[in-house]
């Protein structure tokens, strides 16, 4: 099948739920249906803006209220946290399908198996007090008494966090709740997961066509390494398992206008008119992969927050702007909670986009997410080649005012 690139575009962006309005109100409901289209949500809690998982719900349906997703995933047994992108929030039927994963799973940091083999009475310790107290933080755990506790890596910081998530990442424990200050509570799997899920295997080979199946819904057309990476599956495992989609008729076989490699097509992927005014999270599958974003959109992304100040280009937390089908500009935004103002630090439009719609539509947007995020201004710096169109649209619209009732309840 060809494909000309406007429709591999106007494909991603339906199969990315892009295809329909915003709901008025955002319901518990909405949220699970998009997760579940998208197949899982990233975790990531840099607060710069806000956590991007927050995010990336909000670019599809707007405005809702961040305790919902909460809820959704820590009490609802419907999604469960796990590694499949990287740290990501997953449905729960999702759970049998990464056993493999599980089996294979490397601990990190890099070389602490080293102490798991080294230390087996104090790692079986820490499964024991969670399986007899119930679930615990890593700093309510007993310390060991070997050597010193504190690892000089930034995201493990401890001995027991560490082992907290070995025991995570090989499936004997899951997270059963974050709390306020987003630390997370491990207990015993067969406690959070579904029994339903907890104990349904399904064979290496099977699971792997399944992942992809879901990447491949939820990207609509990709090539092998686009879907091999949803999921971080090595492109050299997905490939024969993609041959046998192809054989039983799960997926097509697409080619795609200026692509190089052939893609896959899903069976359910159909071109949609797309009216999107939505500013994407640097961890949105849409931008993720960024040879993807590329080959789709023609935009060149980097995300600059661990680049060095003076050599960034852009800005430390850039979201790029979806107007339509296109990726038409990109702004770096900060938070400023102790003044209640959303920083535009810089902003940009892209070659070809047409300034003229692009800022009005891009301050429509700024002012819906520092509304829902709690701030009462937007202020635009002088950085980029839209900052002055953006600042005169912005101090034309101040926030809109989001009412409660209209983001869930």
């Amino acid at each position: 099948m060809k494909l000309s690139l406007a429709e591999a575009r106007r494909i991603a962006l339906a199969a990315q739920g892009f295809d329909r309005p915003r709901p008025r109100r955002v319901t518990i409901s909405d949220l699970a249906r998009t997760i579940r289209r998208i197949a899982l949500v990233q975790l990531d809690y840099v607060n710069v803006l806000v956590p991007s998982h927050y995010q990336v719900p909000f670019s599809r349906l707007g405005p809702y209220r961040r305790a919902l997703l909460d809820k959704l995933v820590y009490g609802s047994g419907e999604f469960t946290e796990h590694w499949a992108h990287e740290a990501s929030i997953v449905p729960t039927e999702t759970w049998p399908l990464l056993r493999y994963r599980r089996d294979e799973h490397r601990v990190r940091p890099w070389g602490f198996e080293r102490f798991l083999r080294k230390n087996p009475a104090y790692v079986a310790r820490v499964l024991e007090e969670v399986r007899s107290r119930g679930p615990l933080r890593a700093d309510e755990l007993p310390l060991f008494s070997g050597a010193s506790n504190e690892l000089e890596h930034a995201w493990f910081r401890s001995v027991p966090r560490a082992v907290l998530e070995s025991h995570f990442g090989r499936g004997a424990l899951a997270i059963a709740a974050r709390e306020a200050d987003f630390a997370r509570r491990y207990d015993l799997a067969e406690r959070v997961v579904p029994a339903e899920h907890h104990r349904r295997e399904v064979e290496r080979e099977e699971s792997q066509r399944q992942l992809l199946l879901q990447a491949a819904r939820a990207h609509g057309v990709g090539t092998a390494a686009d879907l091999a990476d949803y999921f971080r599956m090595p492109v050299r495992d997905a490939r024969p398992r993609l041959v046998e989609l192809l054989a039983s008729g799960a997926l097509r076989e697409a080619r795609v206008e200026g692509w190089r490699e052939a893609a896959y097509l899903h069976p359910e992927a159909q071109p949609a008119r797309i009216e999107a005014r939505s500013l994407l999270s640097p961890f949105d599958p849409v931008v993720w992969f960024r040879p993807r974003t590329r080959r789709l959109f023609g935009f060149d992304y980097r995300f600059e927050i661990f680049v060095p100040a003076g050599q960034r280009r852009w800005g430390a937390y850039v979201l790029p702007f979806l107007l339509g089908d296109r990726l038409v500009a990109r702004v770096d935004l900060k938070s400023d909670r102790a003044a209640r103002r959303l920083l535009v630090l810089g902003a940009w439009f892209e070659r070809g986009a047409d300034r003229a719609a692009v800022a009005p539509a891009l301050a429509a947007e700024v002012s819906e997410w520092a509304a829902w995020l709690g701030l009462a201004s937007v202020a635009v710096g002088s950085r980029g080649n839209l900052a002055r169109d953006l600042r005169r649209s912005a101090g034309r619209r101040p926030p809109h005012v989001v009412n409660r009732a209209d983001i869930g309840a």
